[in-house]
């Protein structure tokens, strides 16, 4: 797993695992989760987008549900930049003025984790992060639920 600095120096770091009955890489888990948004996801994207953007912070309009056959480091997975990707290990960041966002996604022995850390730089990215903290981690907990449901069927 992979963070943006240590523990004690970042503004949000969440983990989150799911069992999964049969194996996955982390690519193949990206495109499960993402291939369908949840619910409410679009207009989430829009309210980030149209808020931030009076800040000067470039829109991404959200996830595309592209699935990918394979990334490299220095590809573009949606608004993400692919750091490192193996079988195990998919590691992705988004950098701003305001703040900087690693997501990992790790796959070991049937369990998938979720790790994103944040680390912000001035007043817009701590006021951002205010309702996207909560948000963040019950929409990375219901994303999870459906991977293992869908993953299971």
């Amino acid at each position: 797993m992979q963070v943006l600095a240590p523990a004690n120096e970042l503004d949000f770091l969440d983990t989150q695992s799911v069992v999964l009955p049969k194996p996955l890489t982390p690519l193949e888990a990206w495109n499960l989760m993402h291939a369908r948004p949840l619910p409410g996801m679009k207009l989430a994207f829009w309210l980030r987008d149209t808020v931030s953007a009076c800040f000067g912070v470039k829109r991404i309009g959200g996830f595309s549900g592209q699935p990918r056959t394979s990334v490299q480091a220095g590809d573009k997975l949606d608004f993400f930049l692919v750091e490192a990707v193996s079988d195990t290990v998919l590691t992705l960041t988004a950098r701003d003025s305001h703040l900087d966002v690693m997501t990992c996604i790790t796959c070991n022995s049937g369990v998938l984790s979720v790790t994103s850390s944040v680390k912000t730089h001035n007043w817009f990215g701590r006021a951002y992060m205010i309702p996207v903290r909560p948000a963040h981690k019950l929409i990375v907990a219901a994303t999870l639920k459906r991977l293992q449901q869908q993953v299971s069927s």
